[in-house]
């Protein structure tokens, strides 16, 4: 039986490579859409360019859209073009899709749409999806934005919203603290996009974050003094801390839930902190 076609936009970054590669691992034929050269792409140019829009989604089941501009592209790119990638493409898609009887859409958001909601207050911010996002930037509201557009839809796709937490490359220290609470591994994040993809059914808006150390119980003595609390939740984590020379965070200002894509998806993070240890530094990139 011949495998289903998905295509993945963004399929050079690091989040669209990763999730194409997760695809194919489990069976399906992956089709790759970027303005940059990858292992998986297998179409070039531009989201706004209809024929190639045309030739990339017919015969798709799946798309998954990840493409767009990102934070850093925020005051280097006018907001004009923020609103025709990251909204106006979206919404293009989507009626593509729907016109080549596309059966699903996945949808790759960002943690950061929660925006002026992640600052705390007398204790760290509990990120579920119940914390009504509210955007900072162009770049936040172009992709709240573009989630609205995909959760209005009355016809096929069915759509579904992935806001995904820090996942880019940066230093093994930096990625450790925020794998505590705000981060993520790519890996999972491709998982995630899997499981959303195989879950023809479920619709609405989901955090994917890494592991869960604490409960929501344990806000205010995480923005007031977080090292007791990571020792005493999370100790063998906290002991490879000290190993490597990573500082713990003195305070942790939010904490992603992604308790509803465990329910509903069978989403279960596999990398936390402890997959760091070997890494080697890069530079950092965005901040969710």
């Amino acid at each position: 039986m011949e495998s289903a076609v998905v295509l993945v936009t963004g399929s050079s970054g690091v989040v669209g490579a990763a999730v194409a590669h997760e695809m194919h691992t489990a069976g399906w034929q992956v089709r790759g859409w970027d303005v940059r050269p990858g292992r998986w792409t297998t179409h070039h140019g531009d989201l706004r360019d209809s024929q190639l829009r045309a030739q990339a989604v017919r015969g798709v089941e799946t798309v998954v859209h990840t493409a767009a501009l990102h934070a850093p592209h925020v005051g280097h790119v006018p907001d004009d073009e923020f609103r025709a990638v990251n909204v106006d493409a979206t919404a293009a898609l989507l009626e593509q899709a729907a016109e080549c009887g596309v059966r699903r859409m996945v949808y790759t958001s960002s943690t950061s749409v929660y925006g002026h909601a992640l600052v705390p207050d007398d204790r760290a911010v509990w990120v579920d999806e119940s914390l009504e996002p509210r955007p900072r930037d162009i770049y936040d509201e172009t992709k709240l934005d573009a989630e609205t557009l995909l959760r209005k839809g009355d016809h096929p796709p069915t759509t579904i919203v992935l806001r995904i937490a820090r996942c880019f490359p940066e230093t093994p220290a930096i990625q450790a603290a925020h794998r505590l609470y705000r981060g993520v591994d790519v890996r999972d994040v491709a998982r995630a996009h899997r499981l959303a993809a195989e879950h023809h059914q479920v619709t609405g808006a989901f955090n994917i974050a890494g592991p869960m150390l604490f409960r929501r119980t344990d806000t205010q003595q995480l923005w007031r003094d977080a090292p007791p609390l990571l020792e005493r939740r999370a100790p063998e984590i906290a002991a490879l801390f000290r190993q490597q020379g990573w500082p713990l965070p003195a305070t942790i200002d939010r904490v992603y839930d992604s308790g509803k894509a465990r329910r509903q998806l069978g989403y279960s993070p596999a990398y936390d902190a402890t997959a760091l240890a070997t890494k080697r530094p890069s530079g950092p990139q965005r901040n969710n």
